[in-house]
Order: structure tokens, then C-alpha cells, then sequence
């Protein structure tokens, strides 16, 4: 999901001023250059990333008929799916949105004292929202009251990031430099740290075991969640962001080259690299009916087959960034015009 940082489409003209002007930049960045000064490099999103996905399974994204289209605010993202709601964030004004599938009607919507920036996530009667802003922090949301029952003064890492839940903890990375913070639901304070590589940023809970995407070290992190001891440490695909599970393995989507990295969960080994063509900033994966699901701009859904590990159909056009499977649907955002697209799964499965 994307956050903070939103596309630009940039517009070029060329003429004598213009090319003088890339001639006195050029002059200025070798001169830094020779000078032992580092530019920072623009945000992927900004440099409109090529996203080529795989041409000979593409249709237009505008083939698909959404049942209902609910308009979130200036901004939809995060989706959550439990056992009797779908939840998505959204901005202006920042809030969470609390969704009945059964009605397809909103049912609560909780304002927030800034932004959800890294993921949604429910355990323990609560719906757990990490903010960023002036004042990062976790907001506790009760499922019963649809209030905020607390405000952890535990910050996350970073825009990008994620939230798990075990079987008696949440799980946060809360700094740049590796520390996966093991929360207890019932002081909501941070009862253990765990050391993990730096620049990691999203756990994932799966089978005992809390899985951590390392962005800058290209590397998963498996870490027992009863004990907190690491078990292992996985190579995969370049700046791997978000994960999912199922089928008895770990999926990342690899914002470096768009490729998905498949984990068995057993040997805890990369058993598969799938070329999907959809890297840059921003995106989701997620996992269900035997397929893994991933969304990035331009490319709002790409349908993968866990059996044959290939891409077997993509959606291509205007939306995407956040996805989640459930109540015979995906559940699939618009960012950028604040929107969240409720399609019924036999629209996928038929194409």
C-alpha cells in the first residue's frame, strides 16, 4: 500500500532552456559526485515505474463489474477482513471504516488522530491501527463499541509497514534498526524485543511462526512466536514489502523487480521465483481460493496459481493498491480516488 508518497505524472517539454538547464544539473551532479556527495534517490512512485506485467495473460481491469463501490474518503487503503466485517482505512478526514458484507452498508466509521500507515490487523476484540504522523502511535479500536479503547505510545518503523497478531501477542517492527516489538494485549505495553536485520518492516503471522520482510536486505525473517528466538533467515527477491500465506508456504511481493518469492514453511526455503512484472513502491498480496492475489497502480490485480506458479490472469488499468479475499469476494482499493471495489469471486474465476 501506498502512503505518504503519490504518484506524479510529469509532463515533458523540450526546448533551448530547458536542455541548458539539464546541462548545468548534469555539471552539478558530477561535480557532487567528485565531491563524495550522495543524492538521495527519488521514490520509486515518482519515477513512474514501467510496469509490464505478463502481456500474454492481460485484460482490461475495466471487464470486471464491482457489486458495490464504497467511497472511503480523499484516500481508501488497508483492508481488513474478519469474521463478521471488512475494515478499510482512509483519509480526509483520516478515519477507519467499518463494512457489513452482508447489507454492503457502512456500519461504524472512527476517526483517528492521524494516519494509517501501516496496515490493519484484529486479535484480542480489537482492531490494532499503527499511525504515523507528529505523534506515531497504535490505536486499539474495540469491535464491540467501534470507539478507540486505548492509544499505545509505540510507533512504527515506517510508511509501508505491517501489524500481526498471534495467539497472544501483536507484533510491530517499531525502528529502522531491526526491533520486532512483541506487544501484549492485555497491559498493551511491549513485553519483549527481538533483534532482526535493519530496514525490516512487515511481520506476517503464520503457523506459530512471525515472518518479517527485510526491504533493504532482501531477506525474510522467521521468528518463533511463542519464544521470540529467530529461526532462520531467507533470501529472496530484491526489497521484498508485503507477504501473505497459504498452501503451506510464505509469499512476498518484491517491489525491486515485481517478481513473488514463494517460502516453504517447513524447510523454510525459496521453492519458486514468480516473474509477475509489477515492481515499484506501493501495492498488496494476499492469499485465498488457491490463488495468490497482488495489486500495484496500473496493474490493480494480478491472479496467481499456487499449483502451477504462474501468473494465470491480469487485470490492467486504472486503481489498485490494497487487497483482501472474503465473503465470496476481493475486496480491492482505488487509492487514489478513495475507493473500495467489492468483486464477486466468480467474475475472477470465470476469466
Amino acid at each position: 500500500m501506498l502512503k505518504r508518497i503519490k504518484r506524479q505524472h510529469v509532463s515533458c517539454s523540450t526546448n533551448t532552456a530547458s536542455l541548458s538547464m539539464i546541462g548545468l544539473l548534469k555539471l552539478l551532479l558530477l561535480f557532487l559526485a567528485g565531491n563524495g556527495l550522495v543524492l538521495a534517490q527519488a521514490p520509486a512512485t515518482s519515477l513512474n515505474v514501467r510496469r509490464p506485467g505478463i502481456k500474454e495473460v492481460q485484460v482490461p481491469f475495466a471487464s470486471l463489474h464491482p457489486s458495490v463501490a464504497f467511497k472511503i474518503g480523499g484516500t481508501a487503503d488497508w483492508v481488513l477482513v474478519t469474521e463478521d466485517a471488512v475494515w478499510v482505512a482512509g483519509s480526509k478526514p483520516y478515519s477507519v471504516q467499518r463494512i457489513d458484507p452482508k447489507t454492503n452498508r457502512i456500519s461504524a466509521k472512527v476517526s483517528l488522530p492521524g494516519e494509517a500507515c501501516s496496515g490493519l490487523e484484529s486479535g484480542f476484540g480489537s482492531v490494532w491501527v499503527p499511525l504515523c504522523g507528529k505523534q506515531p502511535a497504535v490505536v486499539r479500536i474495540s469491535t464491540l463499541t467501534n470507539r478507540i479503547s486505548a492509544t499505545l505510545p509505540i510507533a512504527p518503523a515506517g510508511a509501508e509497514g505491517g501489524i500481526a497478531a498471534s495467539s497472544d501477542s501483536v507484533w510491530m517492527v517499531t525502528d529502522k534498526n531491526g526491533t520486532l516489538s512483541r506487544i501484549d494485549p492485555q497491559t498493551n505495553a511491549v513485553r519483549q524485543t527481538v533483534s532482526i536485520p535493519a530496514g525490516s518492516y512487515n511481520p506476517l503471522f503464520a503457523d506459530g511462526v512471525v515472518w518479517v520482510t527485510g526491504f533493504e536486505t532482501n531477506v525474510v525473517t522467521a521468528v518463533d512466536a511463542s519464544s521470540g528466538e529467530v529461526l532462520a533467515s531467507i533470501p529472496v527477491g530484491p526489497k521484498p514489502r508485503f507477504l501473505t500465506a497459504g498452501s503451506g508456504s510464505v509469499w512476498t511481493l518484491n517491489q525491486g523487480d515485481g517478481t513473488v518469492s514463494r517460502i516453504d514453511e517447513k524447510s523454510r526455503k525459496v521453492t519458486a521465483t514468480i516473474r509477475a512484472g509489477i515492481p515499484g513502491s506501493g501495492g498488496d498480496i494476499c492469499f485465498g481460493t488457491n490463488f495468490v492475489w497482488a495489486t500495484v497502480f496500473d496493474v490493480p490485480l494480478t491472479r496467481i496459481d499456487a499449483k502451477t506458479e504462474r501468473v494465470s490472469q491480469q487485470w490492467i488499468g486504472n486503481g489498485g493498491d490494497s487487497v483482501r479475499l472474503g465473503y465470496g469476494s476481493v475486496w480491492l482499493t482505488d487509492y487514489h480516488r478513495g475507493l473500495l471495489w467489492r468483486i464477486p469471486a466468480d467474475q475472477l474465476s470465470s476469466k
